[in-house]
């Protein structure tokens, strides 16, 4: 945390100079929105509860609303029209995703289909998928799987129920939706019932989520980008290796480079 504060008060100096001159360079036509403040913008208008906050700016504001959080410029949709203009008549113009700094570790954002920029690649990964995974064939061809993942997520449960054994829901259901995307990708388990990678494996992705969740400095202040103020990016690189190293204890599951394969598709 000093480390933090410490280098906050040598950036502000920087990020106070950007806001200025930024703000008398505005020339841009934006949609409306409320009072900026310097260096944070529209962050104190998010409150703890942002989406209740949104709504009712969006009624001051109009359908389409420009917020400042922190040094980033995003619009805001509040209209289910609007929406279905950008989302569905104009995809292709607003495809780009924004791509949180947590996302970045093992750059894993390069080469998912999910955050890919409209170009190239994109299309090859999305007629990969679309053609081998979501296609109405394969689906009806990997039916069996699913069933069969399902059967054995409840004869599981009815052998736990059987011996008196507590059981923890999310961790199995979590255990056989990773089993299911493993086993259609690469026809193997990546995960055991009885033993603790279920857990293990369940543990470290929801902490990368939460951490993906959470807000970032260097999301809205992109001058720390680098910086990795927080850690994130430490902590996902991190357990994207542990997710490695736990699933290579057993042979008999995913090598190295399917995990990774794996972990890239999502």
């Amino acid at each position: 945390m000093d480390v933090i504060i410490f280098v906050l008060s040598l950036m502000l100096p920087y990020v106070l100079f950007k806001s200025l001159l930024s703000f008398q360079k505005r020339g841009k036509k934006l949609p409306p929105g409320p009072y900026q403040l310097p260096i944070i913008g529209n962050l104190a208008k998010l409150g703890e509860l942002p989406h209740q906050s949104l709504a009712k700016l969006a009624h001051i504001y109009g359908p389409i609303m420009h917020l400042k959080l922190g040094r980033v410029n995003t619009i805001v949709i509040s209209s289910s029209t609007i929406a279905q203009q950008v989302l569905q008549k104009q995809d292709i113009t607003f495809s780009s995703r924004f791509v949180p700094d947590a996302l970045c570790a093992c750059d894993h954002f390069k080469y998912s289909v999910a955050f890919l920029p409209v170009g190239p690649m994109w299309s090859n990964l999305r007629k990969i998928a679309r053609s081998n995974l979501f296609s109405v064939n394969k689906l009806d061809a990997n039916q069996h799987l699913r069933s069969s993942k399902v059967n054995e997520l409840i004869g599981y449960v009815k052998k736990c129920s059987q011996s008196g054994q507590a059981i923890d829901i999310g961790r199995d259901a979590f255990r056989t939706s990773l089993n299911l995307l493993s086993n259609t990708i690469f026809s193997k388990d990546m995960a055991d019932p009885n033993q603790d990678s279920a857990k293990e494996f369940k543990d470290l992705i929801w902490n990368i989520m939460v951490d993906v969740g959470k807000p970032n400095l260097g999301d809205l202040f992109p001058v720390f980008k680098k910086m990795d103020l927080q850690g994130t990016l430490v902590r996902n690189d991190d357990a994207l290796d542990e997710l490695i190293k736990i699933s290579l204890r057993n042979p008999d599951e995913l090598d190295k480079t399917q995990i990774e394969h794996l972990f890239l598709v999502c």
